[in-house]
C-alpha cells in the first residue's frame, strides 16, 4: 500500500524544524516507512526538506495556503491517483483530503489531536464560527472510512455529537519515544520546569505567581504571542528559555526536580507524556486532556487551575520525597505500559489492514 499525509493547513517540515518538533512529528511516518511501499508527505512550504523514505511534496508554485488547501489534489493528481491510503494530520485543512477521496475514491483516515468545536469556544470565539467549525467536523467525519482520535473523551464527544458509529472510532494517542525520554543519571538542579506555547490555554500568569517566593526557578521553555506580557510580570526566579529541539529536551527535564502543566485544557499533550516518560514527578490541572492521563498521587499529581491550588501542589511534591519517588516510578510505567511508539503504531497499522476487508 501506499501511503499521502495531508498536513494542517500552512504547516511545513520548516515549521516543525523552526519549533523544534520535526524529529518527533516524523519518526512514526520512517517507522510506517517499513510497513508501506511509499509514504507522501504534502506540505505548504516551497523547497522542502528532504527525509529518508519519505517523499515530500511541496508548494514548488507558492500559492498561497487557503487557495492551495483546495487545488492540492489537482496539482498532485498523478502522484495521488496511485495512492492507496489518505490520511490528514488535524482537522484544519483536512477538506483537501476530502477533495481528494471524493476524486480519487480512496480510502480516508481522518486523525485528529482535539476537538476544535470542543475547545474553540473557551477561547470566546463568535458564534458564527463556530458554527462553521461544527459543520466541518460533522461533514469530515461522516466522509472518513476511519477516525484517530487521542483521548477516550474525544472519541465519545465525536459519538454523541455527530451520530458516529463507535467501531469507526479509534482511540490511538499520542506516542512516545522511550528510548530518547527516559531518565537520566545527571544531577538535578533547584528547579521546576514548563515546556509548551506561550498562550492563554496554558495558564502561565497563574503559574508564575504560584512560584513567585517558594524559592525554586520556573524555567520556561516555548514561544508565542504572551512572551512579553509573562516577562513583564515575572521576577528573578523565572527564565525563559525559547524553543528547544525534542531531541535536546529530555536533557533538559532530568535537570529539573518537577515538571508542571497548568493548562485549563489540553488534547493529549505530548509534553507532559515525555515529562512521564524521563520518570519525573509531574504535576497537572484536573482539567481535560490532562486528567485522563494523570491519576492523582497516582502516576503524577492534580491539582486546580488557580494560583493557589497550584502553589499547594508543588509546595506538597517537592516536600515529600517518598511521594516524588512513586510518582516518578508509576509515571515512567504509565508510558511504557500505554504509549511507547511501538504499541501505538500497532494499533495504526490494525487501522489500516482492515480499510480495505
Amino acid at each position: 500500500m501506499k501511503l499521502a499525509l495531508f498536513f494542517v493547513k500552512g504547516v511545513s517540515l520548516k515549521v516543525y524544524g523552526k519549533i523544534g518538533t520535526l524529529d518527533r512529528e516524523i519518526k512514526p511516518y520512517q517507522e510506517l516507512a517499513k510497513y508501506f511501499d511509499e509514504i507522501l508527505f504534502l506540505t505548504y512550504d516551497r523547497k522542502e526538506l528532504a527525509l529518508e523514505n519519505i517523499k515530500v511534496l511541496d508548494n514548488k508554485w507558492n500559492v498561497p495556503s487557503l487557495i492551495y488547501s483546495f487545488l492540492l489534489p489537482f496539482l498532485y493528481w498523478k502522484e495521488l491517483k496511485q495512492v492507496d491510503v489518505l490520511k490528514t494530520d488535524q482537522m484544519f485543512g483536512s477538506w483537501t483530503a476530502i477533495i481528494a477521496k471524493f476524486f480519487f475514491q480512496k480510502k480516508l483516515v481522518i486523525r485528529c489531536g482535539y476537538q476544535l468545536s470542543f475547545l474553540v469556544p473557551k477561547k470566546g470565539i463568535k458564534r458564527w464560527k463556530l458554527l462553521i467549525i461544527q459543520l466541518l467536523e460533522r461533514f469530515v467525519y461522516r466522509n472518513a472510512d476511519a477516525i484517530i482520535v487521542a483521548s477516550k473523551k474525544d472519541k465519545k464527544y465525536i459519538e454523541e455529537k455527530y451520530n458516529i458509529l463507535p467501531k469507526k472510532i479509534k482511540y490511538i494517542p499520542n506516542y512516545i519515544d522511550t528510548g530518547l525520554f527516559r531518565p537520566l543519571d545527571i544531577g538535578k538542579e533547584n528547579r521546576i520546569c514548563f515546556v509548551g506555547r506561550l498562550e492563554e490555554e496554558k495558564n502561565l500568569f497563574n503559574l508564575i505567581k504560584a512560584v513567585s517566593g517558594l524559592g525554586e526557578k520556573l524555567v520556561i521553555f516555548g514561544s508565542g504571542s504572551l512572551g512579553p506580557k509573562l516577562r513583564r510580570l515575572a521576577g528573578s526566579n523565572v527564565e525563559f528559555k525559547g524553543n528547544i529541539s525534542n531531541k535536546d529536551l529530555p536533557m533538559e527535564l532530568n535537570k529539573s526536580k518537577l515538571f508542571i502543566l497548568p493548562s485549563l485544557y489540553e488534547g493529549c499533550p505530548k509534553v507532559l507524556l515525555e515529562a512521564m516518560a524521563c520518570e519525573m514527578p509531574v504535576i497537572g490541572t484536573n482539567t481535560y486532556g490532562i486528567n485522563e492521563i494523570i491519576k492523582d498521587k497516582g502516576n503524577g499529581y492534580l491539582c486546580g487551575t488557580d494560583v493557589l491550588s497550584i502553589r499547594k501542589a508543588i509546595i506538597e511534591v517537592l516536600s515529600n520525597k517518598g511521594l516524588q519517588k512513586k510518582l516518578s516510578k508509576n509515571a515512567r510505567k504509565t508510558i511504557l505500559q500505554n504509549f511507547s511508539l511501538e504499541k501505538i503504531l500497532e494499533k495504526e497499522k490494525n487501522i489500516y489492514d482492515n480499510l480495505y476487508n
